[in-house]
């Protein structure tokens, strides 16, 4: 009589259970750092742009009048995209107070929601 090699059905039952519980551990783990990393983007982005704004009004004595003023004149290399909402068209503009030149002074997320310490991406 030959024996047959390979896998019995409870073997491969076992190793499934073993794979399945091992992914309830990794996945929640995965998009919670996935979003720690988004969250960390945003902060960085949004104190690039800041600083950048800043380096403009100490050059020009005025803020620019729009975010693009400062890739056109090579403030930025680009406008960086919000991680939370993918687009980097969206960012909501700040206004200098009021005898102030220019039209951008800060610039915040237009993301709706809030962040995993419970403050509101809009607030940052």
């Amino acid at each position: 009589m030959k024996r047959h090699s390979g896998f019995t059905l409870i073997e491969l039952m076992v190793v499934m259970a073993i794979v399945a519980m091992l992914m309830t551990i990794a996945l929640p783990r995965y998009f919670s750092s996935l979003e720690a990393s988004k969250e960390t983007t945003l902060k960085q982005s949004l104190a690039v742009m800041r600083e950048t704004l800043d380096q403009y009004y100490g050059d020009t004595g005025a803020y620019p009048d729009s975010i693009e003023e400062l890739v056109e004149r090579r403030y930025l290399r680009q406008l960086p995209v919000d991680p939370i909402i993918e687009r980097s068209d969206l960012w909501v503009i700040i206004e200098p107070p009021e005898g102030v030149a220019g039209r951008v002074s800060d610039v915040k997320s237009a993301a709706t929601g809030h962040a995993r310490d419970g403050s509101a991406y809009a607030h940052w």
